[in-house]
């Protein structure tokens, strides 16, 4: 069974940075695209960025240039590097593996931006 585990979450000045990781179990975690979401209170759920199998990458528009997503395939992990953040940027972030049919999701890591 396909298990993801975020990490990295927690509380943050704005302008600050963090860290997010994505470490996949039961699964051979290169042949999957994945994706980091997140959901703001009262919001739906929106992609914040995409990298493919192949290592495309693609960013919702709100944090072209301060985020970067990653993966480490031999270590069957993915990251996201979060700059300059904003209190807008105050979410639960979760992690999706994607390779259809299959769609896996992690439970998620809460950033809050806020002095």
């Amino acid at each position: 069974q396909v298990q993801l585990v975020e990490s990295g979450g927690g509380l943050v000045q704005p302008g600050g940075s963090l860290r997010l990781s994505c470490a996949v179990s039961g699964s051979m975690f290169d042949i999957y695209n994945m994706g980091w979401y997140r959901q703001a209170p009262g919001k739906q759920r929106e992609l914040v960025a995409h990298v493919t199998s192949g290592g495309s990458t693609d960013y919702a528009d709100s944090v072209k240039g301060r985020f970067t997503i990653s993966r480490e395939n031999a270590k069957n992990t993915g990251y996201l590097q979060m700059n300059s953040l904003k209190p807008e940027d105050t979410a639960v972030y979760y992690c999706n593996l994607n390779r259809l049919p299959m769609n896996y999701w992690g439970k998620g890591t809460l950033v809050t931006v806020s002095s």
